[in-house]
């Protein structure tokens, strides 16, 4: 599938509202992780509001690729570096807002639940996407 800028949106958004959010309630919950409350999901917020962003940048490092594909290798690296920017925004240097202070949140709980959101929307996108928007591939990412 060679994914269009807003298929790219749409599947991003989907997941995130979907998976992400399924995957942070037991991190806000406090059954996982430290401390408990809506930080995970302001964390959530921020990979979706900059992974839009971001998504501008992949479409057009992708339109100047000879095949115009986005391999899945692709996907890992832009994880990686949305991972490094929201990582080092929220817990290292504190210049995203979050509901607490930033020497409150362990830096620890934020990598896992990233990772943790990360690894689950990705195997999602790579499989559940598949399977019940089977279209899903051949309209460039757009399931709407």
């Amino acid at each position: 599938m060679t994914p269009t800028l807003f298929g790219r949106w749409q599947t991003r958004l989907l997941l995130l509202v979907t998976v992400g959010v399924v995957v942070s309630i037991p991190f806000a919950l406090g059954l996982v992780g430290s401390p408990p409350g809506s930080v995970y999901f302001w964390i959530l917020a921020y990979v979706a509001i900059f992974g839009i962003v971001w998504d501008v940048v992949y479409d057009r490092l992708q339109k100047n690729r000879w095949d115009r594909d986005w391999p899945a290798i692709y996907q890992l690296l832009a994880g990686i570096w949305e991972f490094i920017f929201v990582v080092c925004g929220v817990a290292i240097f504190g210049f995203l807002p979050i509901p607490l202070p930033k020497e409150k949140l362990p830096v620890f709980w934020v990598v896992m639940h990233y990772s943790i959101v990360w690894i689950a929307v990705f195997v999602a996108s790579q499989s559940l996407m598949r399977i019940i928007f089977p279209k899903w591939r051949f309209r460039g990412g757009q399931w709407l």
